[in-house]
């Protein structure tokens, strides 16, 4: 007797790869495995936080393109026999019960930092119980974009209450930081030694600000992704410019193109509705 049901759209596209990888499927998808497969992970995670900002309108779209790489990735190792799209899904489910127990269970809360506490306690738990020595660092990947590494890593030490008291302790460490960098670079002889130590004061000065931007509960990468987009609007206005004037950038004095980029930053930016 058949399923009168019909098939769920998220079984539709489980199927769908595994007909990809079959032997008269696609000679491309046949030929990839996890480590190919990273670059596409990672694009289309990206191609979801593009959306986003950009109000959401590809949205969808591109959470099917991120969802397509998972459940590719489960496809390869269901092939390998080590474990399938169900054992993802109930990995994760099984998690989100786990360590939401003032949901699932009778742990009481007070409120939303009290959450991510448990939530934090739950997981060292979990490490422990597996046999790993357990930090509170723990569970930061590291191939994050560094500036969101940095402030993952010092949150975690915060709610361990290794942490600042006042705004301007960590804006005093920049102030340190920087004339530590000064010294370096001005103290340097050029050599690859100086070269060293002049880099590691700027990932110091770096980390600094992290960490005043995470103390004002500023997101530092979403901060420099808008500081990045500013400066690309505006020089691409400077090169408009120049365009209408009949004349190429390139050939332009620095003078000249101070100028123009300073008229630029006193006219009002048009943004977008969103």
């Amino acid at each position: 007797m058949t399923d009168p049901r019909p098939p769920s759209p998220f079984s539709e596209l489980v199927e769908t790869m595994a007909r990809l990888r079959s032997p008269d499927g696609c000679p491309w998808d046949r030929e990839q495995d996890h480590r190919t497969l990273k670059p596409y992970l990672l694009e289309e995670a990206y191609e979801v936080l593009e959306a986003i900002d950009d109000g959401g309108g590809e949205l969808c779209a591109e959470l099917g393109d991120l969802l397509l790489q998972i459940v590719f990735h489960a496809q390869v190792a269901a092939e390998d026999g080590r474990f399938t799209m169900d054992d993802v899904c109930r990995a994760i489910h099984d998690k989100l019960v786990r360590r939401h127990p003032h949901v699932f269970g009778d742990v009481q809360v007070g409120g939303a930092g009290q959450v991510a506490a448990n939530w934090e306690a739950i997981k060292r738990a979990e490490r422990e119980e597996g046999g790993s020595p357990a930090s509170v660092l723990d569970g930061v990947p590291k191939p994050l974009p560094a500036l969101l590494r940095a402030q993952r890593v010092q949150g975690k030490a915060s709610r361990a209450g290794f942490d600042w008291d006042r705004i301007d302790e960590p804006l005093d460490k920049v102030a340190e930081e920087f004339e530590e960098l000064r010294g370096e670079w001005r103290g340097g002889d050029g050599g690859s030694g100086a070269r060293s130590r002049v880099e590691e004061e700027f990932g110091d000065l770096l980390f600094a600000l992290v960490n005043t931007a995470r103390f004002l509960e500023i997101d530092a990468e979403q901060a420099l992704r808008a500081a990045v987009d500013k400066f690309d609007r505006r020089f691409r206005r400077v090169e408009e410019i120049f365009r209408e004037q009949g004349r190429d950038l390139t050939t332009a004095t620095l003078e000249e193109m101070d100028s123009v980029w300073n008229e630029v930053k006193k006219t009002p930016e048009r943004r977008a509705a969103r």
